[in-house]
C-alpha cells in the first residue's frame, strides 16, 4: 500500500504503512535535497501542477516566478496549495514483474499560500531560493535591480500538513521465486551536477565560481 502518513502541527506521529516516515527531520531532509518541486493548485476551476524552484525556512516554503505566470497571477491572496518532491534512488528489479518497484524518497506538503508583499521577506526569500540551488551564489552575482524585484512574484507556502514515504532495499519476491534463475536486485539511480559549460560571452579572466562546486557537493 502507498498511503502516506500525515503529519499535522505539531507533526505528531500517526500509525500507517511501512513506507511512511513520521519524522519531521526526514521530511525536511527530503525537501532540502530536492532541486525542484511540483506545485499543485486550482486555476479557473481546473487542477494544475507545475515544476518550480523553491526553498524552505522552518515551516515556510518559498516559491518564485514572474508576476505574469499563472500561479503568481491567478491564485488569490491566500489559497490552498499542494507541493511534492520525489527522489528516485534505484530501480528495484524483482524476479516477478508484479514485484518490480523503485527505491525513492518523497514528501507531500499541504498548506495555505500567500503572496509575499513585505520587501524584506521577499528579498530574503529570493536569497534563500538562489542559495538553495547554488550555495554562495547570491554574493557572486550582481545585485538584483529594482525593476527585476518588482517583476518577480514570491509566494510563501505555510506548512499545515506534511507526509513522507520512503522505500529502500532489495526486491521482495514470493518465497517460491527465490529459486528461479532470474536476476534480481537494485539498479542505483543518481542525480548529479556535471562539469560546468560556460557560455560564449564570459569576460576575459572569469573563473568558475565556488557556488558550482558547492552545488555539486550538496547532491552527493
Amino acid at each position: 500500500m502507498n498511503t502516506a502518513a500525515r503529519l499535522k502541527p505539531p507533526f505528531a506521529r500517526v500509525r500507517n504503512t511501512k513506507r511512511a516516515d513520521y519524522d519531521r527531520a526526514a521530511i525536511d531532509a527530503i525537501l532540502d535535497a530536492a532541486i525542484t518541486a511540483h506545485v499543485g493548485f486550482v486555476s479557473d476551476g481546473r487542477p494544475m501542477v507545475i515544476p518550480m524552484i523553491f526553498a524552505r525556512k522552518g515551516d515556510t516554503i518559498y516559491l518564485h516566478g514572474a508576476k505574469a505566470t499563472r500561479i503568481i497571477k491567478r491564485i488569490d491572496e491566500t489559497a490552498p496549495l499542494c507541493l511534492t518532491v520525489t527522489h528516485v534512488d534505484g530501480l528495484v528489479v524483482a524476479r516477478s514483474a508484479f514485484h518490480h518497484s523503485i527505491n525513492y524518497r518523497s514528501a507531500v506538503i499541504h498548506g495555505t499560500a500567500r503572496h509575499v508583499s513585505d520587501r524584506a521577506e521577499k528579498e530574503e526569500a529570493l536569497i534563500l531560493i538562489t542559495e538553495h540551488l547554488l550555495p554562495g551564489r547570491w554574493e557572486e552575482a550582481r545585485p538584483m535591480t529594482e525593476k527585476e524585484l518588482k517583476a518577480t512574484g514570491v509566494i510563501a507556502l505555510d506548512i499545515e500538513a506534511a507526509s513522507a514515504k520512503i522505500r529502500q532495499g532489495p526486491p521482495v519476491d514470493d518465497d517460491e521465486d527465490y529459486q528461479l534463475p532470474v536476476w534480481a536486485g537494485v539498479v542505483p539511480v543518481t542525480t548529479a551536477i556535471g562539469a560546468p559549460v560556460e557560455d560564449n560571452r564570459l569576460a576575459p579572466g572569469t573563473e568558475i565560481p565556488a557556488s558550482l562546486a558547492a552545488a555539486a557537493r550538496k547532491l552527493r
